[in-house]
């Protein structure tokens, strides 16, 4: 499997096989899987359908590519981020807002992937399908122990539901409108991360052994470290009040 968004890193030019793994993704998640022929997909990228099985054995083969191989970049990219926050000796707060960050890129990038997810997981072979499972576990588990480093309060299970909670937020934009619906980039990018930071502090047990005083100031000296760049202006907004499966 390959492991990859349908969003090309850079500037590099696309290879074919990447070209029509981003159309598939887009065809699936606007028609569904059994909505879309193989001779579409071709002509969405200039080769005749039968010329796609030189890349791919059947429409099969492109969907389990797609959704084992952004659950296997989420998991490694998030991975890689928990690495090098710990070489960088940074605070559990930027470790999580490097967590955080990387997830709002994916869910502000691939948006079919998260659509294809939803829709088309059962359509896996049981093999790839497990293997999805297992990925998004390893992920689960990197941001369950970024939150609990922050929010050391938070049993287990409940750092684990948090996390499941934020995904949930975070893969909201899917089911907005359309791009539209959306400021700009860097402005919804922001919003997102306070939203998730918002939820997670909401989270976390003030009233147990005594911490609500300490979770108040905690809470404070949070949202004055934290001044997305959407926000870095003259007159920056307060960040707004607390808000509430994996997807990819």
């Amino acid at each position: 499997m390959v492991s990859m968004s349908t969003k090309t890193a850079g500037t590099a030019a696309p290879s074919r096989r990447e070209q029509i793994l981003r159309e598939a993704a887009r065809l699936f998640a606007e028609r569904g899987f059994h909505g879309v022929g193989v001779d579409e997909i071709g002509a969405a990228v200039g080769i005749s359908g039968p010329g796609l099985y030189r890349h791919f054995a059947g429409k099969d083969a492109m969907l389990a590519e797609l959704l084992v191989g952004i659950s296997r970049r989420l998991y490694e990219g998030g991975r890689r981020r928990s690495e090098e926050s710990a070489a960088a000796g940074l605070a559990p707060q930027a470790a999580l807002d490097a967590l955080i960050e990387g997830h709002i890129d994916f869910a502000l990038d691939d948006r079919e992937l998260i659509t294809l997810h939803d829709r088309e997981l059962d359509r896996l072979r049981e093999a790839d399908r497990k293997q999805v499972r297992k990925l998004q576990r390893q992920y689960v588990e990197l941001w369950v122990a970024a939150v609990r480093a922050v929010y050391p309060g938070l049993t287990e299970l409940e750092a684990r539901v948090s996390v499941h909670t934020v995904f949930g937020l975070l893969n909201s934009t899917p089911h907005l409108s359309g791009p539209s619906a959306l400021p700009d980039r860097e402005t919804t990018a922001a919003l997102l991360h306070r939203l998730a930071r918002g939820a997670f502090s909401a989270a976390a047990p003030r009233e147990r052994a005594g911490e609500a005083g300490e979770g108040e100031a905690r809470s404070a000296a949070e949202r004055a470290e934290y001044t997305a760049p959407a926000e870095r202006t003259e007159h920056p907004e307060p960040a707004p009040a607390p808000g509430a499966e994996p997807s990819a």
